[in-house]
């Protein structure tokens, strides 16, 4: 089937490359030239493990195509589908729709024939509606369906997401969109992936739930880490025993510094909002959305009382250990390294960091943090190094060389990346999570 996939970000870019990789005809579209110049030149705008190969590998194959022009590229595609962004709107909160409407716009006017057209992308109870109202004002003639197809790709695992999910949600209102997804998802039936049909808005509310929930999740194990602290327990140890039931499982119940990155801060957000607008408060998520704000500068506070308190911090110099909110991603989205760091810089710190995949987006973010070569190189003469995100490179550092390299000895691994008793035993003054 030919396909087209409007938007060529991270969503639209990943299953654009997996759906080319099952055998279907790919174009995927971006109004930004410099982007689609970039892509049909083999560079990659966005750092995903496993990316660049398979789009190379598809590309020569001639399934996987790149293009700023719309009308064109969606001649003959049984389903075209938007992946463009929704960023939290300025000023209330509300996702941005503006894309996926303007998109919607394109479409109906250049649509020439038979098509489902498919929200990608992540979008408020009842944009499907809206979606497909302007295509019916458009005054195209053709036959469409509009479906709900929501992505549940995580970053630094999105090829496996997509081609093992733990299920395919598709909200259809007609037996037409319902079919024309059965054949884009076909190849995935030999994986025995789910299917799951629902309505359209059932769908949309689906994606917003889903984030909701796993964001409520970690904010609640840091939570019970700082009852941890005060109260001597240890919580790799309770969110083991909490995890091993089997109705709550061990996925996100790992204590760190609060979640960030693209999708749990806006989607919280959006879905408030979303709430709000239709009088039934989510009083739940706005508590899971403040306590991980407030968490997030509490990281930073956490690391001064390490150095001793605010007076004696100011003129210190800390090594930050990972920026990204994740590892295997460059994206710094509502990372928790950014309130951190604004946190010591506030009180006078002296940052160097180092990154091993985030540090040209971190940059223009963080102008006061010095970026540096290599963990080592950043290490050298700190008086405190933090341990932000758990990057393979950091789960086996040289703890002689680093004790040799500081100033002082002094870790603050906000991922309980290491062993407290082992960290004290090579003489380090170790600070972690909930233990």
């Amino acid at each position: 089937m030919k396909i087209v996939m409007v938007g060529s970000g991270y969503v639209g870019l990943v299953s654009g490359a997996c759906l080319a990789d099952f055998g279907h005809d790919i174009v995927c579209i971006d109004k930004d030239p410099a982007k689609i110049d970039k892509l049909n030149k083999g560079e990659m705008p966005i750092f995903e493990p496993g990316l660049a190969d398979l789009v190379a590998k598809n590309v020569d194959a001639g399934r996987l195509s790149f293009t700023t022009d719309l009308p064109s590229a969606i001649e003959g595609a049984g389903a075209i589908f938007i992946g463009v962004g929704t960023p939290s709107r300025r000023g209330d909160g509300h996702a941005d729709l503006s894309y996926v409407y303007g998109v919607a716009e394109e479409i109906g006017a250049s649509l020439k024939h038979a098509a489902v057209i498919v929200t990608k992308s992540t979008v408020p109870v009842g944009t499907g509606d809206e979606v497909e109202r302007i295509l019916r004002a458009s005054g195209t003639a053709q036959k469409f369906s509009v479906v709900s197809n929501p992505e549940f790709l995580r970053e630094g695992a999105a090829i496996g997401d997509f081609k093992r999910p733990d299920r395919i949600v598709i909200g259809a209102e007609d037996e037409f969109g319902r079919e024309v997804m059965r054949e884009v998802y076909r190849p995935l039936f030999l994986n025995e992936s789910p299917i799951h049909f629902t309505s359209r808005r059932s769908a949309e509310l689906i994606k917003y739930g889903a984030n909701a929930f796993l964001a409520a999740k970690i904010t609640f194990i840091n939570e019970m880490a700082d009852l941890c602290e005060r109260a001597g327990g240890d919580i790799q140890e309770v969110a083991r025993g909490i995890g091993l039931d089997n109705r709550i499982g061990s996925k996100f119940l790992h204590p760190g510094p609060g979640y960030g990155g693209s999708c749990f801060p806006k989607d919280t957000l959006a879905l408030l909002k979303t709430a709000e607008d239709y009088g039934s408060p989510l009083q739940l998520i706005e508590a899971v959305v403040k306590v991980n704000e407030s968490r997030k500068r509490a990281m930073g506070r956490k690391v001064i009382d390490a150095l001793g308190g605010a007076q004696a911090a100011r003129g210190k110099r800390v090594t930050l250990l990972g920026l990204t909110f994740k590892p295997n991603t460059d994206d710094m989205r509502d990372s928790p390294a950014l309130a951190v760091a604004q946190v010591l810089t506030d009180a006078g710190v002296e940052l160097i960091a180092y990154d091993p995949e985030g540090m040209e987006q971190a940059q223009p973010m963080m102008p006061h943090v010095t970026m540096s070569t290599s963990p080592y190189a950043a290490i050298e003469g700190a008086d405190a190094i933090v341990l932000i995100t758990e990057w393979d490179a950091f789960r086996a550092l040289d703890l002689k060389r680093v004790k040799e390299l500081v100033r002082a000895p002094v870790m603050v691994d906000l991922r309980n990346v290491y062993d407290p008793a082992e960290m004290r035993a090579a003489g380090f003054t170790y600070v972690s999570i909930g233990r």
